[in-house]
């Protein structure tokens, strides 16, 4: 029965450490900057990509040449 009782008893302890490891992953994820960092450097390497760019430089033209043809009439 005291085997039992001290493998429980580490089982118990085992638990307590991935319980503390969790948490402590958890909240460097949870990082309100780092979620923000993280955020930012996907918008960025999404931005880079050809037909992401090439996309929004022509809705941009398109914008453009909209006001354009507005302010003349």
């Amino acid at each position: 029965m005291a085997r039992d009782t001290e493998r429980i008893e580490r089982e118990i302890e085992r638990a307590r450490e991935e319980l503390a490891s969790t948490l402590d992953e958890l909240t460097v994820r949870a990082n309100p900057k780092r979620v923000l960092d993280d955020g930012k450097q996907a918008l960025l390497a999404k931005l880079q990509q050809p037909q992401v760019r090439y996309g929004l430089i022509g809705a941009g033209l398109l914008v453009a040449a909209i006001v354009v043809v507005k302010i003349i009439r």
